[in-house]
C-alpha cells in the first residue's frame, strides 16, 4: 500500500488518532514556548495532513498576541487536503494549499520561498530512508537565509515500533541517524529541543529537531 492509498483510506482515523493522543495541543505548547514565533512569520507547513500543524502555530500565534504572516502547506495526499480545506472554510482561516511531494519541490511555485519558518510534522517517516537526506535538502533550499526548519519525528522505542511502525507503515529513526541526515542536507545547524513540561508527553513519541540553513 503507497502512502497515499494509505492516508486516503484512513484520514478520518488519522485525525481521531492524533486528537485522541493530544498531538495537536503538545505541537501548540511548543510554538506558543518557542523562541521563534514573532509577528508577520512566512510560514510553510511541508505535509500538512489534515490541518493540524498549522492550526496549532496560528493558535500559539493568537494566543502570544503576535499577527500571522502568510501561511502556505502541502500534502501528498487530497483526502487529507479536503478535510484541510473544509477546516479553515468553517475557521475563516486563510492557507494556500497544494498538492505535493517533499521529493519533488521544484514542483512548487517559485514564489514559495525564502520562508521564515518551515515546520513538519509526522510526514519525513513516510520518505524512503536513503532519501531522507534530500527531502531535508529540498526544504533547507526554501528557507530564507536566516530561517529554521522545524522537524517533529517518530522515535525509534518500545512503544512507536507496534503503534507507530507496524499500525501507521512509518519508518521510525534514533538520533544518531536524524544527525546525519541534517549533515547530509546541508544545514549550518541542527539542534534537538525539547517539547515544554505541559507537553512531555510527546517526548515520548518523537523528536524535535530545529535546523538553521
Amino acid at each position: 500500500m503507497t502512502v497515499v492509498e494509505l492516508f486516503t483510506r484512513k484520514h478520518a482515523t488519522y485525525d481521531r488518532f492524533i486528537r485522541l493522543v493530544r498531538y495537536p495541543q503538545g505541537i501548540r505548547e511548543f510554538f506558543r514556548k518557542s523562541s521563534l514565533l514573532r509577528s508577520g512569520l512566512r510560514v510553510l507547513d511541508a505535509g500538512c495532513g489534515t490541518g493540524a500543524i498549522t492550526l496549532a502555530l496560528y493558535d500559539a500565534l493568537v494566543r502570544r498576541e503576535l499577527a500571522a504572516g502568510r501561511l502556505h502547506a502541502f500534502d501528498l495526499t487530497p483526502a487529507m487536503l479536503r478535510r484541510f480545506r473544509l477546516t479553515l472554510e468553517s475557521c475563516g482561516l486563510d492557507v494556500e494549499l497544494l498538492q505535493a511531494n517533499v521529493l519533488q519541490m521544484d514542483d512548487l511555485p517559485s514564489t514559495w520561498t525564502d520562508y521564515d519558518l518551515i515546520v513538519s510534522a509526522s510526514m519525513l517517516e513516510y520518505v524512503p530512508r536513503d532519501q531522507l537526506p534530500n527531502a531535508l535538502d529540498g526544504l533547507r533550499a526554501r528557507l530564507a537565509n536566516d530561517g529554521t526548519l522545524v522537524v517533529f519525528i517518530t522515535k525509534r522505542n518500545w512503544l512507536t515500533g507496534p503503534l507507530i511502525g507496524r499500525w501507521w507503515r512509518s519508518n521510525l529513526y534514533s538520533r544518531e541517524e536524524l544527525d546525519r541526515a541534517f549533515q547530509a542536507a546541508r544545514f549550518s545547524r541542527a539542534e534537538f529541543a525539547r517539547f515544554p513540561l505541559t507537553a512531555r508527553y510527546l517526548g515520548l513519541w518523537g523528536y524535535v529537531i530545529q535546523a538553521r540553513r
